[in-house]
């Protein structure tokens, strides 16, 4: 049983056969239609979502499985007070793999240790979402034809947003690509993501300025500034608007760059945009069902991994106030040594937010 926390989880072999599987659903559909006959994916959302949970549910019945699905916490045990830990035992008693969104950070990684199924971490809070991931490289492939020898622009919320952590961590893995990361100084990507670039010696800047960076880019990634991230609403009522992608705007761009965002869409591209060929995020729809499809088929199929263990501490206390060990039951805090020289620093092993000195 082997579950996908991150996308990291995945190594570039194994991305480039989900690709190839993807693509061959995708040209022969018949073929994957009783592929996962008799088979149950539970789908546990205790996180508002349309296209994540609709996609994973629509992957398996087009696999020819079926599907349990919970949609909210009001809906579920969790309104009682049940642990992540205990909803993971006690759905691995119903389904074959699990699919799960959940607010708190660090929420797949404690169901996967306690699930005997295997688990896909569908977004747990602001930390990861491999599976949009893969709806993204497979997009990325289709419309570039690889994924070396790009210049990545994202924009908008890069410190919550799960989707633009996981894209940076895939990507940073390829051969001569560059990031340009664009947001306002309250949105900046988080330590952990710029320091594993520092450390794997991949070039990025940072930047506020959209039409600056527009004219190198090959890949713009834009996200919306999220509200339900926001402790404060006043910061963000004051962060909302700080991007807006207008045809104006994007007179600046190349012609083959490629616009994706990982959606919902609020106000941060402009609906003009969609007749633009450009425009890719609603590609990225169809092609998530896809990589899903792909996903689920090799986990149901894969042997037992025991994973290399990390050498772990448990004398510090985690900082970030939406890490998963601030709130379930007898979770007790580990961390584990990251980076080199003067730049290692203790790190989470549920959300990976510097350790509380």
């Amino acid at each position: 049983m082997r579950s996908i926390i991150d996308i990291l989880d995945l190594s570039n072999r194994e991305i480039d056969e989900l690709i190839a599987t993807a693509v061959d659903i995708i040209e022969n559909p018949e073929a994957y239609s009783r592929k996962c006959e008799g088979k149950k994916l539970a789908t546990l959302f205790f996180e508002p979502s349309t296209r994540t949970r609709l996609s994973f549910e629509a992957a398996m019945y087009e696999l020819g499985g079926h599907v349990l699905s919970v949609t909210g916490a009001g809906a579920s045990s969790v309104a009682k007070g049940e642990s992540v830990a205990d909803t993971a035992k006690t759905v691995s008693c119903y389904a074959d793999i699990i699919a799960l969104r959940h607010p708190q950070e660090g929420a797949a990684l404690v169901a996967a240790g306690n699930a005997s199924i295997p688990v896909i971490n569908a977004g747990d809070g602001g930390h990861c979402h491999p599976t949009q991931t893969l709806a993204d490289l497979l997009t990325i492939y289709r419309e570039k034809g690889g994924f070396a020898n790009l210049t990545v622009g994202v924009c908008g919320d890069l410190k919550y947003g799960r989707t633009v952590h996981s894209l940076i961590g895939a990507l940073s893995r390829y051969e001569n690509v560059k990031f340009v990361m664009i947001s306002p100084e309250e949105l900046k990507v988080p330590g952990y993501v710029t320091g594993a670039l520092r450390e794997a010696k991949v070039p990025f800047e940072e930047t506020a300025s959209l039409e600056g960076a527009l004219p190198h880019l090959d890949i713009l990634y834009m996200t919306r500034i999220q509200r339900e991230r926001f402790d404060d609403p006043a910061l963000y009522d004051a962060l909302k608007d700080s991007y807006i992608l207008t045809t104006e705007k994007m007179k600046l761009a190349r012609e083959d760059m490629c616009v994706l965002h990982p959606l919902p869409r609020v106000n941060e591209i402009s609906v003009a945009i969609d007749q633009d060929p450009r425009a890719c995020y609603f590609k990225q729809v169809r092609n998530g069902k896809y990589m899903r499809m792909a996903l689920i088929l090799k986990l149901l199929r894969e042997p037992f991994e025991e994973k290399p263990q990390r050498e772990l501490f448990h004398h510090l206390s985690c900082r970030n106030p939406r890490c998963i060990t601030r709130t379930e039951q007898e979770l007790e805090p580990a961390f584990f040594l990251a980076g080199t020289g003067d730049q290692q620093r203790f790190r989470c092993l549920y959300c990976e937010h510097r350790a509380r000195s």
